[in-house]
């Protein structure tokens, strides 16, 4: 196998076009090439600066998880702190996560900052929304988003080799001159749900209308851990 590392987005597109497989940290694609063969090109984006950003505002693609730090919001912070083991996440990657996993650490925390994403195309890079990133498995560079006013994010503890986790992320953004918008996001099993609501009616107005949202067709358990954390959020962010 030959990897190559572009160290610019002409150089990137040009091992797209050559058909280089994006490996990302190869956390999750490394024993299947053991079973059924390595590819003859792939390419890592660790050399490109577009991709390995960390910035209040941006993540590169290529950043391991282990560098994902206070530079960004809270709630994107301990989702990548959350995913897997220490050696896990010194080699797996912000793209990887978000593309080649099912299980998609980082998705709520990204879908509650509203982040957008850069991917490359076979002409240029451009910006999309997250849902067409997942549908199309595009390669991924980086996401950019506005910084929340609070945010907040929880795990449950799991069983290793059992159903996935469920994750709560929330995060509250300025919406308007004296307005808020609270954001939620859930994994629940593999699927991702989200919702938002006004914050100017509390808590407990907000939790009135995430009911009538994806959110509110979770689980009753699983309604409850987002009560917890949309009251914790709230009270958190009034308290400032």
């Amino acid at each position: 196998m030959l990897l190559r590392q572009p160290t610019s987005v002409s150089e990137a597109q040009e091992c797209m076009a050559q058909g280089a497989v994006p490996i990302g940290g190869a956390t999750l694609v490394w024993a299947t090439w053991q079973r059924d063969g390595f590819p003859e090109l792939a390419m890592s984006l660790r050399s490109l600066p577009e991709a390995t950003v960390v910035a209040p505002e941006a993540l590169g693609a290529a950043v391991v998880l282990q560098r994902v730090d206070d530079r960004v919001p809270e709630v994107l912070r301990r989702a990548a702190a959350s995913v897997g083991t220490g050696a896990v996440r010194r080699t797996a990657t912000v793209g990887g996560n978000l593309v080649g996993s099912s299980l998609r650490c980082l998705l709520p925390a990204a879908l509650v900052l509203d982040a957008r994403a850069t991917v490359l195309g076979p002409d240029r890079p451009y910006a999309t929304d997250l849902a067409e990133v997942m549908a199309k498995r595009h390669l991924l560079l980086g996401l950019r988003w506005r910084t929340p006013l609070a945010s907040g994010y929880r795990k449950l503890p799991a069983e290793a080799g059992g159903p996935p986790p469920l994750v709560v992320a929330t995060a509250v953004h300025a919406d308007g001159p004296g307005r808020n918008l609270l954001r939620v996001a859930v994994r629940d099993g593999y699927d991702v749900l989200s919702g938002t609501a006004p914050c100017d009616t509390g808590a407990d107005g907000a939790l009135d209308t995430l009911a009538g949202t994806d959110i509110g067709a979770l689980p009753a358990a699983a309604r409850d851990v987002v009560r917890e954390q949309v009251a914790g959020l709230m009270d958190t962010f009034a308290g400032r």
